[in-house]
This record gives C-alpha cells, sequence and structure tokens, in this order.
C-alpha cells in the first residue's frame, strides 16, 4: 500500500504530544487494514526515519444522539509508532 492510503492522519493531542516529548513516539489514524509491517514501512519511506515498534489498537465507534436521533461514529485504527533513538520527524517539533 502507498503511504498516503496507510498513513491517513497525525493525531495532536495533549498526550501524543508528551509521549513524542518523552518517549519518542508519534500517534497517527492509519487505515483499518493495515497491519503493522505496513504501518512501519510507510512511516519510514514517507520521513525517512527508521522505526523501532508499532502499536496498534482499534478505536471502537461512539453512539451520539441529538434529541431522539442516534447515531454512530465510526470504528478506527490508531497506530503509535516509536522511532529509534536520534530519530525524530521533523514537520511535528513545532506542532
Amino acid at each position: 500500500m502507498e503511504p498516503h492510503k496507510v498513513l491517513l492522519s497525525h493525531l495532536t493531542t495533549e498526550r501524543t504530544t508528551q509521549l513524542r516529548v518523552d518517549n519518542n513516539e508519534y500517534v497517527f489514524r492509519v487505515a483499518r487494514v493495515a497491519n503493522k509491517f505496513q504501518i512501519k514501512g510507510a512511516v519510514e519511506k514517507a520521513f525517512k526515519v527508521n522505526v523501532d515498534s508499532v502499536r496498534t489498537m482499534v478505536v471502537p465507534g461512539k453512539l451520539k444522539r441529538m434529541g431522539r436521533n442516534q447515531g454512530k461514529r465510526p470504528t478506527w485504527k490508531k497506530a503509535i509508532v516509536r522511532l529509534k533513538a536520534g530519530e525524530s520527524i521533523t514537520i511535528f517539533e513545532n506542532v
């Protein structure tokens, strides 16, 4: 798979910023069908860095209500990618 089809977006929250500072880990929203090897290859190809490990999790969609109407947000997958020591993705450093 192409990197832009595997990596959908970068997640930026207080927790992900702390992971980046403390553990050199970056968090991405990824395609549901992507496995750890595809995610590792996509990050290495897209950002020209060396990946140490990849952890993935499926985030279940939430039920949402608006009055009597009820809907469901879709289920999605996220990946926490740890880079090797001394590596960094420069475009996320000022975020």
